[in-house]
């Protein structure tokens, strides 16, 4: 007996020794960053064999040939085809209230990391509501004659999503060209096949980034979370709405479901066109189901349809500095009044917890609102730790109480904004491909603003006493939650 438990014991010695060095040997052949690093090899040390099944799909990066894809795809014949109307904008007179020193400052910033031009005199609406933004979306695709493109993270085959599949349907038959691109992983449960009757009719759906064998060679981790939809290159939606029942609080889980998306009309539809294009030609594999006739997709626009000036910004782990990230850190540092924030997960690196706590502690009304529930427990839990450690240091936390916050805005003194796909959390800033919109308008930051302070009234000021007052095994799972931050 006791030389069966001496073999018993070498062998989990032997076990724990190897499965050591693996981690080590794993986690330290790719290239990330210390706090990624040290978060995985927590994870393939406190849970051995089985943490190593789990990195197999959530730790390796994407295929270098997928990354190279990404990036050619901002090649030269796009941007020929988009530069005369880009320079439409660059060449107008400056309005009479000239861009300020910040804006300037912001604008430069994603022309250099993100060639995103600037494109002023644009209409835009808001939508919180999700049964309002689908009836008139569905009616602009009801209406488009040339084109239809839209890339969500998720379309379910539910109720909405067979909505939408069968109005493209529709459309497709028509002869207007159908492109439907989604991710497999936020599409959960829905197969290829749910597209065949759009594929019949001429119409073309395909899973983001598609390899030969997705479940196999897709890293897991790396998901298309934006959500884009452009109509005949003439009108553009861009947001944090998905496409399914729960997203119009038809989940009883969820309750309303609060977020923020926005229908653009003017040059700003240029840059969600861009988008889909590029990530349209890196998902495809044959030729012919490429797009290059890129000239049709950017009509002509009258410029003049609004005052609302903007920049569509794109990131990804495809490129290598967290674009919309640095966007975020850029309009924190220029706040001279108020920050506003709404997210759903916050999970700040130590660049933006550190911005936020300088601007409190420099006087600047600091505000963030998340949801009062989770959708994702480990996320959930993070976000209550940084919430927590944000609130002693002076931020105003509110507990949105109406359903789910889902939304994605930050709201700078009243004159700058930023609504789009991008959480604050690592996994948008490192790991999803992202889309936001950065907007230079003191009438729509107006609107986002007075937006947030009706969604105050239902919520509740998390302070740091109620915090104090939650349990030690909440506490626990918040501290636990947040080591594993760089990788949820």
């Amino acid at each position: 007996m006791a030389l069966t438990w001496a073999i018993v014991r070498w062998v989990l010695l032997t076990i724990i020794v190897l499965n050591e060095i693996a981690a080590i040997y794993t986690v330290f052949r790719e290239k990330r960053d210390i706090a990624a690093t040290w978060a995985w090899l927590l994870v393939l040390t406190l849970i051995p064999v089985i943490g190593f099944i789990i990195y197999a799909f959530l730790g390796r990066k994407l295929p270098h040939r997928r990354l190279n894809l990404m990036k050619s795809q901002t090649q030269l014949k796009l941007r020929k085809a988009l530069e005369r109307q880009k320079q439409q904008f660059i060449s107008m007179p400056k309005p009479r209230h000239q861009v300020t020193q910040i804006y300037r400052r912001t604008i430069m910033l994603f022309q250099d990391l993100d060639n995103s031009f600037l494109s002023r005199h644009n209409h835009v609406d808001i939508y919180t509501d999700g049964n309002t933004l689908f009836r008139k979306m569905f009616d602009e695709i009801a209406a488009a004659t040339q084109s239809i493109h839209i890339e969500f993270y998720t379309i379910y085959n539910d109720q909405i999503g067979n909505q939408l599949r069968t109005l493209l349907e529709r459309k497709a038959s028509e002869g207007v060209e159908v492109r439907v691109l989604y991710d497999s992983w936020g599409s959960m449960g829905v197969r290829s096949s749910f597209y065949d009757g759009l594929r019949e009719q001429g119409g073309y759906a395909t899973q983001f980034l598609l390899t030969h064998n997705n479940f196999f060679d897709f890293r897991l981790n790396y998901r298309d979370h934006r959500k884009i939809v452009v109509i005949d290159g003439k009108v553009g939606y861009v947001g944090g709405f998905n496409v399914g029942d729960q997203y119009l609080g038809r989940v009883k889980k969820f309750g309303n479901w609060r977020d923020t998306h926005l229908r653009i009309i003017g040059g700003g539809v240029y840059g969600l066109q861009r988008r889909f294009i590029s990530d349209w030609n890196a998902s495809v594999n044959k030729p012919e189901e490429k797009l290059a006739h890129y000239r049709n997709y950017f009509p002509e626009i009258e410029v003049r349809h609004g005052t609302t000036a903007l920049q569509v910004v794109s990131s990804g782990p495809e490129a290598s500095l967290e674009k919309i990230k640095l966007g975020y850190l850029r309009l924190i540092n220029a706040a001279q009044d108020h920050i506003w924030i709404q997210t759903p997960y916050l999970i700040p690196d130590d660049s933006v917890f550190d911005a936020l706590r300088v601007a409190v502690h420099s006087g600047i009304d600091v505000r963030i609102m998340i949801p009062c529930k989770p959708d994702h427990p480990f996320v959930y839990r993070a976000t209550q730790y940084y919430a927590r450690a944000l609130a002693n240091e002076g931020v105003t936390i509110y507990a949105y109480q109406d359903g789910f916050l889902h939304a994605k805005a930050m709201m700078i003194d009243g004159r700058m904004a930023s609504v789009g796909s991008a959480n604050m959390d690592f996994r948008s800033f490192k790991l999803n491909f992202e889309i936001n919109t950065f907007i230079y308008d003191r009438k729509t930051t107006d609107r986002l603003e007075w937006i947030f302070m009706d969604d105050v009234r239902v919520s509740r000021v998390m302070t740091k006493e109620r915090f104090d007052h939650q349990s030690r095994w909440l506490h626990f799972k918040q501290r636990f939650s947040r080591l594993l931050s760089p990788i949820l």
